[in-house]
């Protein structure tokens, strides 16, 4: 897993194909959803051009204060899993569209 300094994205390689992921949201009180929000992350094939966000559940809210997640705190292992289960669940990196919501469970499948 390596990280351009330029920009936010990490890439990854799952079952050998190169993707790119980062955090789109931060773990957030919603007035309009009942309660707290978990994180998304936003992940797209190197070469492809369709993206998908993938929404984990929320965690116990934070405590005031607590800094905001960065992506080396996201283990490798849950956003491998996390898109595995986002092309099982249809998303296809390749082909173009809208970008596709996937929610999770809180390991990433």
């Amino acid at each position: 897993m390596t990280q351009n300094k330029r920009s936010l994205e990490v890439a990854i390689e799952v079952d050998g194909e190169p993707y790119v992921w980062r955090i789109q949201r931060q773990p957030q009180w919603s007035s309009d959803v009942a309660g707290w929000r978990g994180m998304a992350i936003a992940v797209r094939h190197q070469e492809g051009q369709r993206e998908a966000v993938l929404e984990f559940p929320p965690a116990p809210a934070p405590r005031r204060g607590t800094p905001l997640i960065k992506p080396p705190q996201v283990p490798p292992q849950v956003v491998a899993k996390a898109i595995a289960a986002a092309i099982v669940a249809g998303w296809d990196p390749h082909s173009r569209g809208k970008t596709v919501a996937i929610l999770l469970d809180e390991t990433g499948g």
